[in-house]
């Protein structure tokens, strides 16, 4: 049984101000809370070339393609904050998720996926809040061998959902993240 649960934490917007970092942020602060070791990353930080079969070989050893697998294997579970573009994730995302997904050709690297337990939460400034892309995303999550928690997270008017210190305004929203992130803990510990 694990006793701390490695979380990896990051949203799909390589947008500076993006609301779905701040939420991926809050996000992790309440899995700290539940106990679990968080590290939160930027996927701006981790420039990778769109996946193309005819030039995987020779990437593998793109370093931040090495330093993403680390950091994806290291974990037991993801919080993935997902901007909705056009009802879907974003384009950077998918790649993300299609390359953590890919095995080395000297079995070096398996896919990240299998056994990981996921939450996923969205934020946008319209009603809906950014769901219709989580469900595209669960189903992603879902074929290449992850567990995505039943309870997700997404935010509409964003724009007036935080205060001046980074939690929710509405106590509410904070229980429901609290019970998003303790269920992804709680599943790990009972995982392993």
């Amino acid at each position: 049984m694990i006793n701390t649960p490695k979380l990896l934490a990051f949203s799909g917007s390589l947008r500076n101000d993006s609301w779905n970092h701040k939420l991926v942020c809050v996000a992790a602060d309440a899995a700290r809370k539940g106990g679990a070791e968080v590290t939160l990353i930027r996927l701006s930080d981790y420039r990778l070339p769109l996946l193309n079969q005819d030039d995987e070989p020779s990437l593998q050893t793109h370093p931040e393609l090495l330093a993403l697998r680390a950091l994806f294997s290291d974990a037991d579970g993801l919080l993935i904050a997902s901007p909705e573009y056009n009802g879907s994730l974003t384009p950077v995302l998918k790649n993300t998720l299609d390359w953590m997904s890919r095995l080395a050709p000297d079995g070096s690297y398996q896919s990240a996926y299998p056994n990981k337990v996921v939450g996923l939460l969205s934020a946008s400034p319209g009603n809906l809040g950014g769901i219709r892309g989580l469900s595209h995303l669960r189903d992603i999550l879902t074929s290449v061998g992850s567990l995505v928690v039943p309870q997700q997270m997404s935010v509409n008017a964003v724009h007036a959902a935080f205060s001046e210190g980074g939690s929710f305004v509405d106590e509410a929203m904070n229980k429901r993240l609290e019970a998003m992130t303790d269920s992804v803990i709680k599943i790990i510990k009972g995982q392993r």
